[in-house]
This record gives C-alpha cells, structure tokens and sequence, in this order.
C-alpha cells in the first residue's frame, strides 16, 4: 500500500513526548480528532495558523520549535523518506500514469478540484496519483477514465500516446526537482543553506502571517522583550510587512481610550508624529536580543517648547521620555 505524502514535517511528536502530554490530551486540548493529531505528527496533515498557536500554547514551545532542521532526527529520517521517493515507482509506470492523467486533465481544462470531483476522490487522493505517488486500483481507473469521457483501454492509450510523443517528460521531470530541491545544499529553494530543511521555508510561510506579542502590561508600565514566544495571527492588510509586533495595551494608563481587551500594532520601521500613539521603550530596540525585559508605554506624542518630542500619558499625567518610539498604525479587539 502506497505510503501517505509528508507534507508537514515536524518536531510535534517530540515536544509532546519531552512534555509527558499523551496524544489523546493533545487531540482534546486542541479540539481535534485523535486521527487529525496522528496524522499532524507524522506530517501527511497541515495546521492552519490558528492550530499551529494552539500547538503551541498547549505544549510551552514556539513556533520555531515546531520546525525542522537539518540536523533533527526527524529531518534525517524525512530526508531518506523524500530520496526513497525520488527514485521509487520509476520502472512501476505511476509517474507516467499521473503525468498523463494531468496532462489530459489540463487538455480537458478541467481544474484539479474538478476533475477529483468527477472521479469521486478526495482532492488529496487526486493530487497524490497525479503526482505518481500513489497507487491506482482497478475500479479507480474505471471511474478516472469515464470521467474524461474513456473507456479505461482508451485512457490508457491516450497516455501511451503523449509519452511517446514526449509530451510528459517535462511534466515528469518537474516533479523530480520539486523533490530534489529540498535534499540538495547548494540549491537556492532548499532551505540548507539557512540551516533548515524544508523547515525553514514552512516557518517562514507561516511567520508572514503571524506577529510576535513583545509586550504585556506589567503593573503601571509594559513588559517589553523581543522575543517570538507568543504570536497571534496578523490582520490581513499587515501579513508579510517586516518590523510589525503587537502589544497588550496597559488601558488604566491610558484613561481607558483603548479597551483592555484589544492588541496595538507597532511598525518598527516607522517613526511617529506628533498627535500618532506610538510606543515608547526605555531600551534602544536595534540592539536588545531575546532574553532581555525592559519597559516600555504606549504614549501620545507631543512635543516641547524646544522642539524635542516625547510621550504623554494620562491617568495620572506623566511625560515619558524613551530612547526608541515606533509608531502605532492599528488597535485590534482580541
């Protein structure tokens, strides 16, 4: 039986192990099926952003945990999965059978969602025999061929005919280095050279639309540390923009204007104005790493008789004076 396509390879199954969390109190924390966490851990099932902060939360890591990297047991045994595939079902003809079958699919203009309806297969099933990675029974190829209007015989025929004329081999050998680009360190698409395989480029997906919460409140002022260890999902108008983090606004201090239950937005990369709410931090933000606390606030900022400008806070009024201030471009109810 031909084996389910790694799509997601992960470090869950050993972060939960290291924790003593069983699998079932996993699935039951975060709301999936007991099958859906299985097949999580072995990676042939994806997390959307939401389930991956969940993961997250219920198992004390973050998100950079979660991913593989090259030197990880898990990524090695992947790796040896991912060569397996490149080189198996060569000589069995499910390559070019899939290759065909996209090809008369494509020729039809039918979309792959389509075409896996007709078929009555999940997209998921569709997709892995168009990609030659998973047997064809017989009934299937009933079904498959009298979707596009074949007798299985005719199907079979029609694909003979394009592999003869050399119509697949390109089809095939893209996905031969699809694969390849993951297991090889001097290929650009791969990931090796940054010290993930594979990994790294899942993270960087899934960070473009995720921002790090540096701050809390923390008595009259913020709790600020620039670290990764908490995200939640960006607004949509501010995934993939750089320098963006949010903060739990301290509300007492603020006279109330911003509700307690809500997240600022900051833009590292944008200087505020006067009359901008902004935040203001105690620390030269360039140069702290992620092991360092330091205060901070979210101001209105004015500016003085000499020109200088500087925080204001209500509730009692205080004027801050902080060595960084990023300017705040949007406040988000939780």
């Amino acid at each position: 039986m031909a084996q389910e396509e790694i799509i997601f390879p992960n470090n869950i199954r050993n972060i939960r192990a290291a924790k003593g969390l069983k699998m079932t109190e996993l699935a039951k924390r975060a709301n999936l099926s007991l099958s859906a966490v299985s097949k999580i851990e072995k990676g042939v099932r994806r997390l959307n952003q939401k389930q991956l902060l969940n993961v997250c939360s219920i198992l004390g890591c973050k998100l950079s945990d979660i991913f593989i990297h090259e030197t990880d047991a898990v990524a090695q045994n992947w790796q040896k999965e991912i060569k397996r595939r490149l080189t198996d079902n060569e000589d069995s003809g499910l390559k070019i059978f899939g290759s065909g079958l996209r090809k008369i699919r494509q020729l039809s203009e039918k979309t792959i969602a389509e075409a896996a309806k007709s078929a009555k297969m999940t997209l998921s099933v569709y997709h892995k025999i168009e990609v030659g990675q998973r047997e064809v029974y017989e009934n299937e190829i009933d079904v498959l061929a009298k979707s596009f209007g074949y007798t299985a015989n005719q199907l079979f025929d029609e694909i003979a005919k394009l592999y003869n004329a050399g119509e697949l081999t390109k089809q095939i050998n893209k996905v031969k280095e699809r694969v390849k680009s993951v297991l090889e360190p001097e290929n650009p698409t791969s990931g090796l050279e940054h010290g993930g395989l594979y990994g790294a480029q899942l993270y960087d997906n899934a960070r473009k639309k995720l921002v790090p919460v540096f701050g809390t409140p923390n008595g009259k002022s913020i709790k600020l540390k620039k670290s990764d260890e908490t995200m939640i999902v960006a607004p949509t108008t501010l995934e993939d923009k750089n320098g963006i983090y949010a903060v739990i606004p301290n509300s007492k201090r603020l006279g109330g204007f911003i509700p307690e239950s809500s997240y600022v937005f900051a833009d590292a990369n944008a200087k505020p104005s006067v009359g901008d709410l902004a935040v203001c931090i105690n620390a030269d933000f360039s140069k702290l790493n992620s092991e360092e606390t330091v205060e901070a606030q979210i101001v209105v900022v004015r500016k003085d008789s000499n020109g200088k400008m500087y925080g204001h806070i209500s509730n009692p009024d205080e004027k801050v004076s902080g060595k960084t201030m990023h300017k705040i471009i949007m406040v988000v109810m939780q």
